[in-house]
């Protein structure tokens, strides 16, 4: 074997995988087609929940500058992610390419071996490994490993390759997107009175601006170049009345309102991750993120199984949590793309629906899936309200130290959180001690330790996410253990 896992694909979902594995030793390649990154900004902004997982590996600290703040938009109708509490924090006008290179130059210092100018040929599976034929400038080659993770994107070859259904519904419209420097461009978020289409606009910083438009009726172009900026510029100018066209270009593109969702993330031993399993309007950023979400979910997993630490059945948890997210990031970004695209037919809806985040549980249950906050995994099944759902930052005073429940999460592995210095417990859990830190703490007095009242213990899988926790868990813990981390030593 060359590797115990290939990964395709050097973007945001990729790299963030590599990590993920390197961090609990797994030895990984990542192959990507070009031969460097192409500085592109694409994606920008972290959600709430991006912004918790980044903590828990330690990496906001390697953003700089980094701003943040609690606004966010379902279908640009505005919402504020404090009315979930404090700490809710999103990331603003961070480009895409600045997460690739913190994300890369991290999995590099794990140890990843990140190979740039090989382009994914095709696949071979065999029951106990996979091989893929890469295309260099030397020639072709093979490379062999016991898994393979396909992260290319929408047009995905790993995904073709090995037969995945990729139902959904094609696109209907084409947005253009450029990214302007030198031109002075009022913020707008779906703006009423704009008729014959859509715009958008958010400033990026050091002067440059982003402006996005729809123009209705435009037929979606399957184009082999990105669009020239006077395309741009005539839309907009169509749209808005305002003449951009003597910005300076930094970057253009053009997407559509496609949505797509695999039938299964996982064949075999080829799994699927980011938008090589799931395409769809990128509205409130949420593909990017949510494709770095699906690889904190399945890294630790993955890595379980290569040691010899869990069955391969984990792998089939990746499917079932992370599809469910796919389908319901369908369903939101279908609604958020009618709010968006719909035009002057659909502001009786945008008025009604911005009444109605005025009450604060509606507010609330939009500003969690606009966050990344609303997902619960199926955990066995009790009374607990935290079971399932992530936890949050919460400041803890142990013997020895404070710490906190994010900072017990950076090394990768399960944690299990002693709040009551239970001797007995601890002494249960001790056959698991290769794979989970047993930490004994107690809530500090700050806000927001009340979510862990008249709770004894917790238990935390290495992405965050409440395993078990009593009282309130259906299953005593051994069997949490080793249905998360594998039988008993």
């Amino acid at each position: 074997m060359d590797a115990s896992v290939i990964v395709v694909g050097a973007g945001p979902a990729g790299l963030m995988l590599a990590g993920e594995l390197r961090l609990v030793g797994i030895d990984v390649v990542v192959i990507d087609r070009l031969a460097e990154r192409t500085g592109e900004s694409r994606g920008i902004g972290f959600t709430a929940r991006t912004m918790e997982i980044f903590d828990q590996r330690d990496l906001l600290r390697r953003f700089e500058k980094l701003a943040t703040g609690t606004f966010a938009h379902f279908g640009g109708i505005p919402l504020d992610l404090g009315v979930l509490g404090p700490g809710h924090l999103a990331a603003r006008n961070v480009p895409q390419s600045v997460t690739e290179a913190v994300l890369e130059k991290w999995a590099r210092d794990l140890g990843a071996d990140i190979r740039r100018g090989q382009e994914f040929l095709g696949l071979e599976q065999s029951a106990d490994s996979v091989g893929i034929r890469v295309g260099t400038a030397a020639g072709e080659e093979t490379v062999t490993a016991r898994y393979l993770v396909g992260c290319d994107g929408g047009r995905s070859g790993v995904r073709q390759a090995a037969g995945f259904d990729f139902p959904g519904t094609p696109a209907t419209t084409e947005l253009l997107l450029a990214d302007v420097r030198g031109v002075e461009i009022e913020q707008r978020m779906i703006p009423d009175g704009i008729s014959g289409g859509m715009v958008m606009t958010a400033p990026l910083g050091d002067g440059v601006h982003r402006v996005i438009v729809a123009e209705h009726g435009a037929p979606p172009r399957r184009r082999a170049e990105p669009p020239e900026f006077g395309e741009v510029a005539d839309a907009w100018k169509r749209l808005t009345g305002v003449d951009i066209s003597h910005g300076e270009l930094v970057w253009a593109s053009a997407f559509g309102d496609a949505a797509r969702l695999v039938t299964e993330y996982r064949r075999g031993r080829v799994l699927l991750a980011g938008d090589s399993a799931h395409v769809h309007l990128p509205a409130g950023g949420q593909g990017m993120n949510t494709s770095i979400q699906d690889s904190v979910n399945l890294g630790w997993k993955l890595a379980a199984v290569l040691r010899g630490a869990a069955t391969d059945s984990l792998l089939d948890t990746y499917h079932s949590e992370r599809h469910e997210v796919g389908r319901g990031l369908l369903l939101n970004t279908k609604a958020q793309s009618k709010l968006i695209l719909g035009g002057e037919d659909v502001q009786p809806l945008r008025g009604v629906l911005g009444e109605l985040t005025a009450y604060p549980e509606v507010a609330r249950h939009l500003a969690a899936k606009a966050g990344g906050l609303d997902i619960r995994y199926d955990v066995g099944g009790g009374s607990h309200p935290l079971l399932g759902l992530r936890m949050p930052r919460l400041e803890l005073a142990g013997p020895a130290r404070s710490t906190s429940t994010t900072e017990l999460l950076r090394t990768g592995r399960g944690v299990l959180l002693d709040l009551e210095g239970n001797a007995h417990l601890r002494r249960r859990a001790e056959p698991w001690q290769d794979r989970v830190d047993v930490v004994t703490a107690r809530p500090a007095a700050v806000p927001g330790g009340s979510l862990l009242k008249d709770t004894g213990c917790v238990l935390l899988r290495p992405d965050g996410h409440v395993a078990w926790a009593a009282p309130g868990s259906r299953d005593d813990l051994p069997t949490a253990l080793a249905r998360w981390f594998g039988p008993p030593r």
